[in-house]
């Protein structure tokens, strides 16, 4: 039997799919009422809100390719509180990291691009969305199980001032690699000289890329961690060293693009030098993410990986936070802040005393 609930779910709807950027016209806010969840279902309260360039891609896309069409309720990875459970895996009060719509409310079945999960005891929900989420895991299997950097070896990330990036770049560190971050403005190159300990940064706003690549790898690159693509890929191609790793983890640079563009132009050296080119998906590590959060737990703990976030408070910054990702305003891990989770006290009033709306 379903329950009816008092109060408004604020929520971001899809008015249109990107055209060359994204941001405030592709979005429509509206106000609805709170869902009852059905058989297998948990009625959730969003808390925080992580932003990836690849959101972009389901906006306004079918729902059978993994998309949300037009006048559906934007989605992506969230930490959420359960509020009311009809499925076997979650408890009112549990924190759970996975897919949810962009609103106050969402009822979910815990299925998705990767499927949800409860956030372990003492994991904040930054870093469940980023260092120790999808994120950290891209990063810790793109670096560890497809570009195997050794030591002594030089490592180039692109993005590397991103919630990917960064950690990527942190990790090569870690395992004894010589890292090379490029990324935009002057505040991610001094985050990533100090805080991440590259030994270099290459700001590509002000600085040619090419040639600051020949000053800091003179003798090539051994593994490149791509996060953009275009342009960026083929002069890391360009200067691959023998048997050199190419990982591709993104390709920011088209996301939003009508057509995409041709490329890459310089695979030769991938022959020429007996290279390697692979691509990345998380989630087919899926079964190993507790080994990888295991890991980095440590690390964190040890101080030999800093987390980075950017912070923006409030439901209604949701269509800023993501736009900010492709001129590269971020510095860190992009998040969304919308509500703290309630106490035990306050779940066992709720709904008869819905939480007030602090973050507007």
């Amino acid at each position: 039997m379903s329950e009816t609930f008092r109060g408004i779910n604020r929520q971001w709807l899809i008015a249109k799919a990107p055209d060359g950027s994204v941001g405030d016209q592709n979005f429509r806010w509206n106000e609805a009422t709170i869902s009852s969840p059905g058989e297998g279902q948990a009625l959730v309260r969003n808390l925080w809100f992580s932003f990836d360039p690849t959101n972009a891609l389901i906006i306004g896309s079918p729902p059978d390719s993994g998309g949300v069409p037009v006048g559906g309720v934007m989605r992506g990875l969230a930490v959420s509180q359960v509020l009311r459970s009809r499925h076997p895996s979650f408890r009112p009060g549990d924190l759970l990291h996975g897919f949810s719509g962009w609103e106050d409310y969402s009822v979910t079945d815990g299925r998705g691009f990767v499927d949800t999960t409860v956030v372990p005891p003492g994991v904040t929900p930054a870093l469940a969305l980023g260092v120790l989420g999808l994120t950290g895991m891209a990063a810790y299997f793109g670096v560890v199980e497809v570009g195997r950097p050794e030591k002594g070896e030089t490592f180039v990330v692109s993005g590397a001032a991103g919630g990917v990036g960064s950690i990527a770049g942190q990790i090569a560190r870690i395992r004894g690699a010589r890292v090379i971050g490029i990324a935009g403005g002057e505040a991610k190159r001094r985050w990533l000289l100090g805080e991440g300990g590259f030994a270099g940064a290459i700001d590509h706003r002000t600085e040619n890329v090419a040639a600051r690549l020949d000053e800091l790898c003179p003798d090539g690159i051994d593994v490149y961690f791509d996060n953009v693509g275009g342009p960026m890929l083929d002069l890391a191609l360009a200067r691959l060293r023998n048997r050199g790793r190419i990982v591709l983890c993104g390709v920011t640079s088209w996301y939003l693009l009508n057509v995409p563009p041709t490329g890459p132009q310089g695979y030769v050296p991938l022959i020429m030098k007996n290279g390697r080119m692979e691509g990345l998906l998380a989630k087919d590590y899926f079964d190993r993410f507790p080994e990888a959060i295991r890991v980095l737990r440590g690390w964190l703990d040890s101080g030999d990986l800093r987390s980075k976030e950017d912070i923006l408070v409030g439901l209604k910054n949701a269509p800023k936070g993501l736009a900010r990702l492709f001129p590269g305003d971020n510095v860190g891990k992009q998040l969304l802040n919308v509500a703290d989770p309630l106490t035990p006290n306050e779940l066992k009033e709720w709904p008869r005393q819905p939480p007030e709306v602090a973050r507007a």
